[in-house]
């Protein structure tokens, strides 16, 4: 039997079982790399998942930006210490709400700047409008717009982030939200350069990414995958967009917006190509991307005790145990305590997976990386009601078949 025959049938589960439209998976070793697809990759058409098909990878964005930035580190280009204010003035006199859910009024006056460590690491007092119900999510949605397709400018993003208040003080605690696509607007002002475009000079270029970007050009949208959500039969359904509307059909080329925290189509065979960098000490392909001890530092805990055992998401603990968070990705400390769908993987190994049914990790200890690609769209009021939700389960049980085939690579 095939090392990859037990995924192949794990993937097939979900979609013969009307449950997921479709998935590819990778694993890979040395030089040794194994595909699995099952499903299609557009409801209409009912074209299969290929290996080279195109995603949407949600916030498996945030690592490649994170890891963008810190090129510009190791050139010397900021410190990690330093106040973002050098590139982004507006955030010279930022408040901090009284308490998160409060009045928008009840706020006081930052203890310190935020820093660019701060955004690296989640703690700069940012957040996501579908995070709260209270007045801060609100006057995100009303001040922000849209999350990956947006008509503002970076400049007028950037203005409207700065004059909301911040849900805690900067440095005080893990609180996922916009600081990743902040951390993309500092690179383009560092830069002078949109951001696209220096991803695509400092990463993609050099590691041969060649499908990945923040838009799918013209003649590579026959590999696209559409976007696939669920009726209230939890049947997978053709959609139109992504849940929430944060993105156009087609994103207009003259928009300048791009985020980079969520805004990335990708591959498995390009992300192969980034998640090496976390195997292989910041070298992939022949590539040092990233300075050796950049990379450990980016693959180590940068959290406090008390900080990761407060870190939550939609109320469940991030980091209490099993996991820490470094510059960008989640980090495993306790491999027997490892939530999977954070990473898996020894200590020392990193992921970070994405809404839409993107995830990955990367282990150094054996060289190995493991990728999972999937369109499973789903609304918040769908997910609490367990609709949607077993790419997750696929993913889970696809981390463990991988982790005994690659023994066997």
């Amino acid at each position: 039997m095939s090392i990859t025959e037990p995924i192949h049938a794990a993937l097939s589960k979900p979609v013969d079982n009307g449950e997921l439209a479709g998935a590819a998976a990778l694993i890979s070793r040395g030089d040794s790399t194994e595909v699995v697809c099952a499903g299609v990759r557009d409801l209409k058409s009912r074209l299969p998942i290929e290996r080279d098909t195109i995603f949407r990878i949600a916030s498996m964005t945030k690592p490649v930006t994170s890891a963008l930035a810190l090129t510009l580190f190791d050139e010397g280009r900021f410190r990690l210490e330093d106040p973002i204010t050098r590139f982004a003035p507006e955030f010279e006199r930022m408040r901090v709400l009284g308490s998160p859910e409060g009045p928008l009024e009840d706020s006081r006056a930052a203890d310190r700047p935020i820093t660019f460590e701060d955004l690296l690491t989640h703690r700069a007092g940012f957040t996501y409008s579908d995070f709260h119900r209270g007045p801060i999510g609100n006057a995100y949605a009303e001040a922000l717009g849209k999350d990956i397709d947006n008509e503002l400018t970076p400049d007028e993003w950037i203005g409207r982030l700065a004059r909301l208040p911040l849900i805690d003080q900067p440095g005080n605690g893990f609180h996922y939200g916009h600081s990743t696509d902040l951390l993309g607007f500092l690179i383009e002002r560092i830069e002078d350069a949109p951001l696209g475009d220096v991803l695509e000079c400092r990463i993609c270029a050099p590691l041969g990414m060649k499908d990945t970007g923040f838009s799918v050009p013209k003649g590579k949208r026959n590999r696209r995958a559409g976007p696939c959500g669920f009726d209230a039969d939890a049947r997978p359904i053709a959609l139109e967009t992504v849940p929430g509307g944060h993105a156009l059909p087609e994103r207009p080329p003259e928009m300048t917006f791009v985020s980079g925290g969520q805004g990335l189509w990708s591959t498995l065979d390009d992300y192969l190509a980034f998640a090496r960098i976390f195997a292989g000490g910041g070298k992939s392909g022949g590539v040092q991307l990233l300075q050796p001890h950049t990379l450990s530092m980016m693959a180590s805990n940068q959290l406090t005790a008390g900080q990761r055992a407060s870190a939550k998401m939609f109320g469940r603990p991030l980091f209490a145990t099993g996991h820490a968070y470094g510059l960008g990705v989640a980090v495993v400390t306790e491999p027997e305590k490892a939530d999977p769908m954070r990473c898996g993987g020894g200590a020392g190994a990193v992921g970070w997976p994405g809404a839409y049914g993107g995830w990955w990790q990367a282990d150094p200890n054996d060289g190995s990386v493991m990728i999972f690609l999937a369109h499973n769209m789903v609304e918040l009021s769908q997910m609490a009601a367990g609709i949607g939700l077993s790419v997750w389960g696929a993913i889970t049980e696809f981390q463990a078949l991988g982790t005994a085939a690659l023994r066997q690579m």
